[in-house]
């Protein structure tokens, strides 16, 4: 039964933008109302399987997904004339970034009440992209995982185009060519999985148990771990991500940094890391010099932005760097760190844009020098984003401080020098990272208030449950870290037995 609640997560937005189909769009109360019941009997399902999940952590998975350690596995013949199967499940990883997905979307539905435009249509592409990431976060067969990782780009441009502001057009387009310049990456090296992994199969629970040549490895890792870290705005691929998010609607921009672009950390470490370990072992410590713009560089460019949602995006490319230095450590506390931080940063990231777009819509600016003292109009939404600020500065009790801690624990344990090097250089950017929230925080919310803001009102009901919901998630991995740090050990134990024994294999030949 808990299976078949499992197939269903991905399915359901797309029911509801069926059911939605025939509705006249002036009945718009209804459409919301069917989208936000979906997604909030997602959230329910998915964290019921959660629940079930972490109290049977004791007991073996399905044998048939070894050596992976998946519950609800399903695997079923479905392009037969290529040999891709169905296959989905989920592990401890899976499944916590399956729930961050559903709050991501279900508040960002909340947040995007009164959007611009035909709200119908809009309402549709969340579900949309919805569908897509839940399928990237449940596939373990790599067509089934393409075809759901090809689709957030397309809705995402319509999205930002469509329902954007500023030069949405631009930056809607920056976007979607980049991520299909990391696509293109990505599907070259997954034909070479199919064809030299001697097996002919897609299944990554299949291709995890060869040993894969190493001429093929040595080009193909590279390739593949670019290809995903474009979404992840690992350097030089970068540069898509601030005008992306400023010309997106906020619920896009919640999406985006929220679980989007923790779509390319996870295939780095699902797909390239696991599969081909051998080169992870190798290419890692080269890839490591690549995060030094982004923990060190992006907080100082972020500095000298005004506009909340670039100064937002830096942030985040500066915090999502510190999951490929958890990654580069190839240590089990850097991979706890790594994994820790993609569902932390989601909350994060989420939270922070969630309020920008609610400040925005009052204020119509996202330029911190045109504000001011707006804490005294606003209390609510100015407590929510400095709460915000607090917890991407890594404030103890927050989900920031035990994510990075404990990144900056298992890199330096690593033997690389230029690691250990890179993170002594992550850790006194927290200096620059205080710089910025800070003096954002101050130009916005303190000082003297333009007299055009005294008409200015405090979040509605509905508003502030996004805020509460967002900060309690941050907060209670941050209060109680030990059970989901042990929960996300059972993900990293067979990446990190594949890298240990492809080390000895190494070290024998």
């Amino acid at each position: 039964m808990e299976t078949v609640l499992f197939n269903l997560i991905w399915f359901l937005p797309l029911l509801a933008v069926l059911v939605c189909v025939p509705i006249p769009s002036t009945q718009i109360k209804t459409i919301k109302t069917i989208h936000v019941a979906t997604e909030s009997l997602i959230l329910l399902l998915v964290g019921y399987l959660v629940y079930s999940m972490y109290t049977a952590s004791g007991t073996p998975a399905n044998s048939a997904a070894a050596p992976l350690l998946l519950h609800y596995f399903t695997d079923i013949p479905w392009l037969s004339m290529f040999n891709a199967h169905y296959i989905v499940g989920a592990d401890a990883l899976n499944i916590l970034l399956l729930f961050l997905t559903a709050v991501i979307v279900w508040t960002g539905i909340l947040v995007s009440w009164n959007i611009k435009g035909n709200q119908k249509v809009y309402f549709a592409l969340i579900q949309l992209l919805a569908t897509s990431v839940y399928g990237v976060f449940m596939s373990f067969d790599l067509v089934l995982f393409f075809v759901f990782y090809e689709m957030e780009a397309l809705c995402m441009y319509l999205m930002i185009a469509g329902y954007g502001s500023g030069r949405k057009d631009y930056g809607g387009k920056k976007l979607t060519l980049t991520l299909a310049l990391g696509s293109s990456m990505i599907l070259a090296t997954l034909f070479g999985f199919y064809f030299e992994g001697g097996i002919q199969s897609w299944s990554i629970v299949e291709l995890s148990k060869v040993t894969l040549p190493m001429d093929f490895q040595m080009w193909a890792f590279p390739l593949l771990f670019m290809g995903f870290a474009v979404s992840s705005s690992l350097f030089p691929f970068h540069f898509w991500s601030p005008d992306g998010h400023s010309a997106a609607p906020t619920a896009v921009s919640m999406l985006a940094a929220g679980v989007m672009m923790k779509m390319g950390a996870y295939g780095c470490l699902r797909v390239a890391m696991f599969l081909m370990p051998e080169a992870a072992k190798i290419w890692l410590p080269y890839v490591v010099l690549l995060l030094i713009f982004n923990v060190v560089v992006g907080p100082f460019i972020a500095i000298r932005h005004k506009d909340l949602k670039y100064i937002t995006a830096y942030s985040s490319i500066s915090h999502l760097g510190l999951i490929f230095l958890g990654l580069a450590a190839l240590t089990p506390v850097g991979l706890r760190g790594a994994t820790l931080q993609m569902i932390s940063h989601g909350f994060l990231t989420g939270l922070f844009f969630a309020t920008i777009g609610m400040i925005y819509e009052r204020t119509h600016t996202r330029d911190i020098t045109q504000m001011g003292g707006i804490m005294r109009k606003m209390p609510f939404l100015g407590v929510g984003f400095v709460i915000a600020g607090f917890a991407g500065l890594g404030l103890p009790g927050f989900s920031g401080f035990i994510a990075e801690s404990t990144i900056f624990i298992g890199a330096f344990s690593c033997e690389s020098t230029w690691v250990r090097i890179v993170t002594i250089l992550a850790i006194l950017s927290i200096t620059t990272t205080a710089v910025y929230i800070l003096q954002t925080a101050n130009r916005m919310l303190h000082g003297e208030m333009p007299a055009k803001y005294e008409s200015l009102t405090d979040g509605s009901f509905r508003e502030k449950l996004v805020i509460v919901i967002l900060v309690l998630c941050l907060l209670f991995i941050g209060i109680f870290p030990t059970w989901i740090s042990e929960f996300l050990d059972q993900s990293i134990a067979p990446i990190f037995e594949n890298i240990s024994r492809a080390n000895i294999t190494a070290i024998g030949g």
